[in-house]
């Protein structure tokens, strides 16, 4: 069934309003993906304050060459969706590549916007494996505490050490 074109307007001004808004932005490709499975997600997105919507391809197309991000837009092949956050920037090529692990078949990560710049899929994906913000702060932690502890066991094997 066709759009209106009104429909069209609304359609690629809540992508402008997203785009515009968004830390980050991920495109997703989806091939029989049951609605059990897109509702999971969808759920589990918002949990995680990703917005998911899916748009014709010349509708997002159209909304992105409005922002004026720099670089070459990825190819976007087959049916697409755009996920996005205004909160921490890996959080929709993060969510979206944990769901492609899981579902290999039906979800995929197609490219995305990083920076203000488009970004093909295997940028993306680097960008998808780097760790929650709660997960560095620890790990930068432990880089910090281990010198300290390894002199606390120096000590303590002195101690030991001068007690016999």
């Amino acid at each position: 069934m066709a759009i209106s074109k009104d429909k069209k307007r609304e359609i690629i001004a809540k992508l402008s309003d997203a785009f515009k808004e968004a830390s980050s932005v991920a495109f997703v490709g989806f091939t029989k993906l049951t609605v059990a499975d897109t509702s999971k997600m969808r759920k589990e997105l918002s949990q995680a304050g990703v917005h998911y919507f899916v748009a014709k391809k010349t509708l997002i197309r159209r909304a992105l060459a409005e922002r004026g991000y720099t670089g070459e837009a990825p190819e976007l092949p087959g049916e697409v969706a755009v996920a996005w956050t205004t909160g921490e920037v890996t959080a929709p090529s993060r969510s979206i590549y944990g769901y492609s692990r899981k579902l290999k078949d039906a979800v995929a990560l197609l490219g995305g916007v990083f920076e203000g710049a488009f970004a093909d899929k295997g940028k993306m994906t680097a960008i998808a494996t780097i760790p929650p913000m709660p997960v560095l702060r620890g790990m930068f932690v432990n880089i910090i505490n281990s010198p300290i502890q390894g002199l606390v066991v120096a000590l303590d094997k002195i101690r030991e050490k001068k007690a016999y």
